[in-house]
């Protein structure tokens, strides 16, 4: 369990957490854009994650998807949903999601389930 808190700890891995919760489903290029780091600095954190099961990937054409894992305990869940929840007013974090909504030439990644 002091993994898993030791994760939330560092706020560029709480930055990439609370975009994927907002949006869902984001490749590199986009958190990477929106925190304004390199793409060494986000897939190393994004690693983290994934090995900590709080996130998952999947390849959607050239693109590598994160989201945030399908099967999380709901006591993880619902620690997430609190920090989310108090840090998403904070002042970086918002500058995050307003610097993502400037993007252009997104990735368009949605894809059915069919």
């Amino acid at each position: 369990m002091n993994d898993f808190f030791n994760v939330l700890s560092d706020d560029t891995r709480l930055r990439c957490l609370m975009l994927l919760c907002a949006h869902q489903e984001l490749c590199v290029c986009e958190l990477e854009f929106a925190l304004n780091l390199s793409q060494s600095k986000i897939s190393r954190h994004l690693l983290l994650l994934k090995l900590n099961g709080l996130i998952q990937k999947r390849r959607c054409g050239q693109w590598m998807l994160y989201s945030m894992y399908a099967d999380l305990s709901q006591f993880k869940t619902d620690i997430i949903q609190l920090i989310t929840a108090q840090a998403k007013e904070k002042a970086l974090f918002k500058s995050d999601s307003a610097r993502l909504s400037t993007m252009q030439c997104r990735p368009k990644t949605k894809v059915s389930n069919v």
